[in-house]
C-alpha cells in the first residue's frame, strides 16, 4: 500500500508539474502572439498617420497653388480693368452724367 500511495502521489505531482508547464508555455505563446499583434498594430498606425501627413501637405499644396493661380488671375484682371475704355456718360437725359429730370417730348 505503502508503495502504491506512493506511486500515485508521484503521478500525481507529474501530472500537476506537466499542467503548469503547460500552462506556463501557453502563456509564453500567448504574450509571443499578443507582442506581435502589438507591433503590427504600431505600424499599421505609423502608417496611418504618415499618410494622413501626407494627404494633409497634398491639401497645403493645393490651396497654395489655387492662392497664387487666383492672384495671378486678379492682378492680370486688374490690369485689364485699368486699361480698358470709361463708359460714355453723356447719352439722353444725362447731360454731365448728372441726370436733369424727366424728359417728355409731346407730339
Amino acid at each position: 500500500e505503502r508503495r502504491e500511495r506512493k506511486r500515485k502521489l508521484n503521478k500525481e505531482l507529474a501530472e500537476k508539474a506537466t499542467r503548469e508547464l503547460e500552462k506556463m508555455q501557453l502563456k509564453e505563446k500567448a504574450d509571443i502572439k499578443y507582442k506581435e499583434w502589438l507591433e503590427k498594430k504600431r505600424a499599421e498606425e505609423a502608417e496611418k498617420k504618415k499618410k494622413e501627413k501626407e494627404k494633409e501637405k497634398e491639401r497645403v499644396a493645393e490651396l497654395q497653388e489655387k492662392r497664387t493661380r487666383s492672384e495671378k488671375i486678379f492682378k492680370e484682371w486688374l490690369q485689364n480693368a485699368r486699361n480698358k475704355p470709361q463708359p460714355a456718360l453723356n447719352g439722353y437725359g444725362f447731360p454731365n452724367g448728372k441726370s436733369t429730370g424727366l424728359y417728355i417730348q409731346y407730339t
